[in-house]
């Protein structure tokens, strides 16, 4: 029988105790303590590396310049409205009532216009008749100034008679209220408020509106202004603190004083008086000049001086028969003709349907009146509590009747309908 192969022996492991004599002691491995069996997972597979990302498509190059580029000037800076004046009045939110005294300036149906634009009332044809003393004695100025001129000197008394034509010369008009008013043209944003009001004027009154310029002056003061025969002026404080149905009773106003024929009537008179007032101002600077002259010699100079003035005055009264006398009492004439022009001028505000607004303005204007006054109290050191007394003379060479007398002719147009 074949033998088995032989088995090698197998030889005990060590126990403990070195491999040889310099080795190391290592303790022996403590048993592993069982704990709760984990589950099996199975090894990952290393991942493999990923191909790189590339752009789907290619960066495009920085463009190049083929060519010298021009400049790059800046663009020209965007308008920007100007911010609204703090003191004008707000408009109010959508929502809130409107002022009451607030219109409605939207045209409603066709605008009627009235065959009789313009008329010639008592005092446009008073303050001519007035202003006629003023145009004599400018006519005798004219006539000594023309004899200087030789045979040439009637030329130059036409020409003066023929140059009262051009107070209603466009061009001359808007000299004299550029120049002498003070006025200028209304800006756009002036103009988109003062249109709207001035067409609801003019369609109540039945007055083509394209026929009169607007103006405006720059003034903290409630005013306006009827100028020549075609311009209406109001001033930016009317403007921009006023509701729009006060401001059209200011408009009203003035536009009386052009249908009634004060503008061009007054206007008229004072051209025609220029030279014989400049003539006058002349004479009182000379006689001036000479009673200091006079002062010089005591006594007999100056008795001298009065004899000659006296004598002169004399002999110029008796020439014209008295004329120049009722140049002394003109003054207060034409004022008395004024204040009854600004009332017939607040009667056809009135009539149109402004009165309420128009008695608005007027305490308006009666409180600043009082303001300035106090103002100047204060500044002349009296104190605010004084009030400086109105003399007789300064009523009546006031052109401006007092706010209660306007008032009362006011009242007819305030009370309710029956």
């Amino acid at each position: 029988m074949t033998q088995p192969p032989p088995v090698p022996p197998e030889y005990p492991e060590p126990t403990g105790g070195p491999a040889h004599p310099g080795a190391a002691q290592v303790p022996p491995a403590r048993p592993p303590v069982p704990g709760p069996r984990q589950p099996h997972v199975p090894p990952q597979a290393p991942p493999y590396p990923q191909a790189p990302q590339y752009p789907t498509a290619a960066a495009q190059p920085p463009p190049y310049p083929t060519g010298p580029q021009p400049p790059q000037y800046p663009s020209a800076p965007r308008f920007q409205p100007p911010h609204p004046d703090p003191q004008a009045t707000a408009v109010p939110p959508p929502g809130s009532p409107p002022h009451p005294h607030h219109i409605d300036t939207a045209q409603r149906g066709r605008v009627h216009v009235s065959s009789r634009q313009r008329h010639t009332d008592a005092t446009a044809l008073g303050s001519l008749l007035l202003h006629l003393p003023n145009f004599l004695c400018s006519l005798v100025v004219v006539g000594l100034v023309s004899l200087i001129f030789g045979d040439l000197g009637l030329l130059v008394i036409l020409a003066w008679l023929a140059s009262g034509a051009l107070v209603f010369h466009r061009p001359t008009e808007s000299a004299l209220a550029r120049h002498l008013l003070r006025l200028r043209y209304p800006t756009p944003q002036e103009r988109a408020t003062l249109e709207p009001v001035w067409r609801e004027v003019t369609a109540r009154a039945g007055v083509e509106g394209r026929a009169y310029e607007l103006w405006v002056e720059d003034s903290d003061s409630l005013n306006a202004v009827a100028a020549a025969g075609h311009i209406v002026g109001v001033t930016s404080f009317a403007l921009n603190r006023l509701p729009n149905g006060e401001l059209a009773a200011v408009m009203a106003h003035e536009l009386g004083h052009h249908v009634g024929g004060h503008a061009w009537s007054g206007l008229l008179g004072h051209w025609y008086a220029l030279p014989g007032r400049i003539a006058w101002r002349l004479l009182r600077a000379v006689t001036g000049f000479l009673f200091h002259v006079s002062r010089a010699f005591s006594c007999i100079g100056v008795a001298f001086f009065g004899l000659c003035a006296g004598g002169i005055a004399l002999a110029t009264i008796s020439t014209l028969y008295g004329l120049p006398l009722l140049l002394l009492g003109m003054p207060y004439a034409l004022a008395a003709v004024g204040r009854r022009s600004e009332l017939r001028a607040d009667r056809h505000a009135a009539a149109l349907g402004f009165a309420p607004m128009l008695a608005a303005v007027l305490e308006k204007l009666h409180q600043q009146e009082q303001a300035q006054e106090q103002a100047r109290l204060a500044a002349a050191g009296q104190g605010g509590g004084a009030r400086m007394k109105e003399t007789a003379a300064s009523r009546l060479l006031s052109s401006h009747p007092d706010y209660h007398t306007r008032l009362h002719h006011l009242q007819e147009y305030l009370q309710p309908a029956r």
